[in-house]
């Protein structure tokens, strides 16, 4: 009798039990069957979001006239935004189910370009800017809902011990759409202008939507759910090793090409295309490896590549050497992401995994909005080198955390 409550109690929790009645298995499909169109989802979501990188920039500085800082205010709204929305992301996916949350965060990308294209139509330089930030931020509030969404989908369909795998898949569809959204727009913005291709970004989330119809639904998991402040308790380490990791990234997105410019270096741009490569090729290699051998040993062995890249932009003497450090630092990052990540979502129960998922992905946020800033003042002091300086020791903080992690027994 006590066998078959524990067998009862072990379907229950199962990623299975999950599902709406009338679907059959997850394991009765081929993964990438199951996971093919959420990667699709989130290639045009964030497509959408790739298109404007380019063009930003030269529209708020070169058309309204704006400085630096501005540039940055705008380039940055939609991070913002993201941060300070992941937990109502995350609580909508555990209450409405993944697929509630993507459909309207698809829906507010939408709109997102549509308000974008628009700000043209304003004549005021100011009000034109204030038009475009609200753009932004709906455009983060978008891909809050919809990362959020997809990864909680992802796990739900492959079960908890393939989190690493479905991570490693959605972080390629998320590079590879930004990747190829940026020359992209700029080529829209100087064969259509600013507002075709603020229209094209708008279009982009509709054929996602879609994709989500397409997707196995799976229905929100009830029981207890916890409150938000004990899901930060339970997965503050491993966001906190994530939060160091990505310092290495962000250094090399902002300082990379400047460092090549202050040292008179030839192919600046190739740091950041090796950056890129290393790293979808990492995914697409090793993908597999944070679920086989664990999120935290992987995530150590990952830190300790990035220690290594970080070190040598650090202490490049050439063009070639910062290329090769570069291509480092992205062969290492690439698996913190679903390492450190697999550690968090092994850390929490099923119906929590929503907000445990927006609550870890915010510690990436808060890299980018704080870190790489706070790098910025320490490059102010310190020249261009002191960025990757910083970086090396934080990926060292982060694999002494993955390897504490690796240590200890992991909560359920």
């Amino acid at each position: 009798m006590v066998r078959r409550k524990r067998l009862v109690m072990s379907a229950l929790a199962s990623p299975v039990a999950a599902a709406p009645v009338g679907h059959t298995s997850a394991a009765a499909a081929p993964l990438w069957r199951l996971l093919a169109p959420i990667w699709a989802m989130v290639f045009l979501e964030f497509l959408a979001m790739g298109l404007p990188l380019a063009v930003l920039p030269v529209r708020v500085h070169g058309a309204l006239g704006f400085g630096s800082f501005v540039v940055g205010l705008a380039i940055g709204a939609q991070s913002w935004v993201t941060l300070v929305t992941r937990h109502r992301a995350g609580t909508r996916t555990d209450q409405h189910g993944p697929r509630s949350a993507a459909l309207r965060g698809l829906a507010v990308s939408v709109l997102a370009g549509a308000v974008s294209a628009l700000s043209l139509a304003v004549p005021d330089p100011t009000a034109s800017l204030a038009v475009l930030l609200v753009g932004r931020g709906l455009l983060g509030f978008g891909e809050s809902l919809v990362i959020t969404g997809a990864l909680a989908w992802g796990v739900a369909l492959a079960g908890r011990e393939r989190t690493g795998v479905v991570m490693a898949w959605v972080g390629i569809a998320m590079y590879g759409a930004m990747a190829a959204g940026a020359p992209l727009g700029a080529a829209l913005d100087a064969r259509v202008g600013f507002a075709g291709m603020s229209i094209a970004a708008a279009l982009a989330p509709l054929p996602a939507i879609g994709a989500a119809l397409m997707a196995r639904a799976v229905a929100p998991v009830g029981g207890a759910r916890l409150p938000f402040h004990r899901v930060v308790s339970l997965i503050w380490l491993p966001g906190a090793g994530l939060a160091l990791a990505a310092l290495g990234f962000g250094a090399i997105a902002a300082f990379s090409t400047l460092l090549f410019s202050d040292h008179g270096w030839p192919h600046a741009a190739l740091a950041m295309t090796a950056f890129g490569a290393a790293y979808v090729l990492a995914r697409l290699l090793f993908g597999r490896l944070p679920d086989r051998f664990g999120g935290a040993r992987v995530a150590a062995a990952s830190a300790a590549v990035t220690v290594a890249g970080q070190a040598g932009m650090w202490l490049a003497t050439s063009s070639a050497m910062a290329v090769g450090a570069a291509a480092l630092t992205g062969l290492g990052f690439s698996l913190a992401f679903p390492s450190f990540g697999v550690e968090a979502i092994r850390r929490v129960p099923p119906q929590n995994r929503g907000v445990a998922l927006g609550a870890y992905a915010a510690c990436f946020d808060l890299t980018m909005g704080f870190g790489v800033p706070t790098l910025g003042m320490i490059v102010g002091a310190f020249g261009y080198r002191a960025a990757f300086a910083v970086g090396s020791f934080a990926a060292l903080a982060a694999m002494l955390i993955a390897l504490g992690l690796a240590r200890a027994t992991p909560r359920a």
